[in-house]
């Protein structure tokens, strides 16, 4: 029975936002209906109350939310561009999201997609405003009112240098809006929020510790215009922006604007340019604006380079230079989406997953008994892009977790494996894992948004496990593959399909064996004058013949199973069991009970949820993760454990749908039409 997997790919076009709003309204439509009531929008969605500030504590101080015109006169969206002296932080610890706007203010076209132009105070102003997020592979649209938080008629939070422009308040107010509250902006990476206003992927290196590449990584990173920064660690919070008397600022974020690689004393030497955000205090080493290597190289190229050097706070630096006196490189490589025709572009892929207790939260390999049930994805790298490997990025994003801390769920602790695809294999099982090594993986499992790492591998087959570090957890996950060149990517263990043999043809009462002969007594003694079984009858033989097996456990069978046993062996439609009927359904039960016992590894009574799987596939039904996911919250108990009882319900509620199913399905299509009456009656038959 076939069944296609979702597949998500980025394309060249732009993608158009969703609108967030509750009742579905647009940004147009809001503020259209504002002005037309002559009435300043408050948003009901994100109300001017404490509970869209705080959520583990009080509100410390009595706020007032105020609209600009309420703060000062001629209120201003943007003044002058929007640039890094917009952004002052307030009393909340969101410095990883505010040096993220400080990035975002020099990329022009980026700042564009986030803050959406012709927004102001002037004209057709109705206290309505919206911002654009990327968020888990679709771009959101963001409304706001423009009421802000104040303390003695000044913001509280985020605020610009100038007293009348707010573009960098409401932006911030519309991402506290994204993950809940502004409390639940407090401590992140300036990583995860330059990722929400590009839609990219995130790198971090460490200079002291960084590939014998960096160099070209970071030229093709520039060519791809990926949004990249750098830094100096601080020992102490006495170190933050203090600066060296190299002219190097410690614990400051500055920008990568430029590699070249020049000739220089018969030989070649490769620079760095930086950008102070401040605009001014520059490194004063080699190379830098009035240094004399510059007098030593061709002049077309001290010209190219040294266009317009000034102290502008943007500088250059030898590459070996910059890797001594910076620790930390960070760089967000850009979709295709958020890049112009002319740029180079990575190939990507987007595929998402769940890790669901009982089914398919794994954990990591140290589990090896559950880590193969963990969602798998296989990559498939053909073309490589230099000395016959494949370069490319894997990044794992666990979703909504800022959002949910407000329920008491914080980041979990993610990571991945990957390993050379076995051929023909749909899902990989424990044993392929029991011996077979990974390929690559990610460094380590951390409590971070993402993990990301990038590798060069040989062209070939892979398999991708991601997976939380214990077992047992849930969350939603995101996986993003960028590849210098195509690859393709999809979830396996998305087939569903069952193969339930005939049963067999009837054997006449003279060829039965003594064991058949047996059973017969037993159904003419339960069975009675009509010599057939209702559900009732059939409930007490099997309660009676279960209980007397000590090797499993079960709360006795129901009388609903017993319903669907005689709807899938009632060939004749009499909604009772024959005597050949009833001999089919003990073989089958049989074979059922040897498999349970089978995968009841430590004996006791009890089947693991996580072994569904195999169990199922072993009687001939093979079924995606959504289905196993949803079976095991259904089936599984408290210990993600099944008891006979639910096992037997499961599967024959399932060969029961599937043979229905096959039956209406008389062109072996994957697909059926029915009326709602035939809905109702295959649902209440099953």
């Amino acid at each position: 029975m076939p069944y296609a997997p979702t597949l998500f790919s980025t394309s060249d076009k732009k993608i158009q936002a969703v609108d967030t709003q509750a009742d579905g309204r647009t940004y147009e439509q809001l503020r259209q209906e504002c002005l037309q009531r002559n009435k300043l929008f408050e948003d009901p969605d994100f109300p001017a109350k404490d509970s869209s500030l705080f959520y583990s504590q009080s509100v410390p101080v009595s706020f007032e939310w105020k609209r600009p015109g309420e703060i000062c006169q001629n209120p201003k969206f943007i003044v002058g561009g929007a640039t890094r002296t917009d952004i002052c932080q307030g009393q909340l610890g969101d410095c990883w999201l505010l040096a993220a706007i400080a990035s975002l203010t020099l990329h022009e076209e980026l700042l564009a997609r986030v803050i959406l132009p012709e927004q102001s105070f002037d004209h057709s102003y109705a206290g309505i405003f919206h911002f654009q997020f990327w968020q888990h592979n679709q771009w959101l649209d963001v409304i706001v009112d423009d009421r802000l938080p104040c303390v003695r008629n000044k913001p509280v939070f985020l605020h610009s240098a100038e007293n009348n422009e707010f573009w960098s308040a409401l932006l911030e107010k519309a991402y506290a809006k994204l993950n809940s509250s502004y409390e639940a902006l407090k401590g992140g990476s300036t990583l995860e929020a330059m990722e929400d206003f590009t839609g990219g992927v995130g790198e971090i290196y460490e200079t002291k510790k960084a590939p014998g590449d960096l160099f070209t990584i970071l030229k093709k990173a520039l060519d791809r215009r990926s949004m990249m920064g750098c830094s100096i660690d601080i020992t102490s919070s006495a170190e933050s922006e203090a600066q060296t008397s190299s002219g190097l600022v410690k614990g400051h974020a500055y920008s990568i604007t430029g590699l070249e690689e020049v000739n220089y004393r018969g030989g070649k030497v490769r620079l760095i340019r930086i950008r102070n955000p401040w605009g001014q205090v520059e490194w004063n080493g080699p190379w830098s604006d009035n240094s004399r290597e510059w007098s030593i190289i061709d002049k077309a190229d001290k010209t190219r380079l040294l266009e317009n050097a000034t102290d502008d706070g943007e500088f250059w630096m030898e590459f070996e230079d910059f890797k001594v006196n910076y620790d930390r490189v960070e760089l967000c490589n850009l979709t295709p989406d958020s890049l112009t025709e002319d740029t180079k572009k990575w190939a990507v892929n987007i595929l998402e997953g769940s890790w669901v207790r009982g089914s398919t939260a794994g954990g990591c390999r140290n589990y090896i008994d559950t880590f193969w049930t963990n969602p798998q994805f296989k990559l498939k790298l053909e073309d490589a892009d230099k000395d016959d490997q494949c370069s490319v990025i894997v990044a794992l994003m666990q979703k909504n977790r800022r959002r949910l801390r407000k329920e008491g769920l914080d980041l979990e602790t993610i990571g991945f494996a990957i390993y050379q695809c076995p051929e023909n294999e749909d899902h990989a099982e424990k044993d392929f894992f029991r011996f077979n090594s990974s390929k690559a993986r990610s460094r380590t499992y951390i409590n971070t948004r993402e993990v990301s790492e990038r590798f060069a591998l040989p062209p070939g087959n892979y398999l991708l496990v991601p997976t939380t570090f214990q077992p047992h957890h849930e969350a939603d996950f995101l996986v993003r593959i960028f590849s210098e060149t195509k690859a393709g990517a999809l979830e396996v263990g998305n087939t569903i399909g069952a193969d339930l043999p005939d049963p067999p043809v009837p054997t006449r009462p003279e060829e039965e064996t003594d064991e058949e002969k047996g059973l017969r007594k037993l159904f003419e003694h339960i069975a009675g004058s009509d010599q057939a079984i209702s559900a009732q009858e059939l409930q007490d033989v099997l309660n009676g013949v279960l209980s007397r097996r000590k090797e499993i456990k079960f709360d006795g069978v129901s009388l609903s199973t017993c319903h669907s046993i005689i709807n899938l062996m009632d060939v004749d439609g009499s909604g009772m069991i024959e005597f050949q009927e009833f001999k089919v359904f003990w073989e089958k039960l049989k074979k059922w009970m040897m498999l349970f016992l089978s995968f009841d590894t430590d004996r006791s009574g009890r089947m693991s949820s996580y072994e569904l799987r195999s169990a199922l596939k072993a009687v001939g039904i093979q079924l995606n993760n959504q289905l196993l996911q949803l079976i095991a919250l259904r089936f599984a108990d408290d210990n993600f454990e099944i008891d006979f009882d639910d096992y037997l319900t499961c599967i024959v509620r399932l060969e029961n749908m599937f043979r229905v199913f096959q039956a209406m399905d008389r062109h072996n299509r994957g697909q059926v039409s029915m009326n709602f009456q035939q809905f109702l009656m295959l649902s209440m038959n099953v």
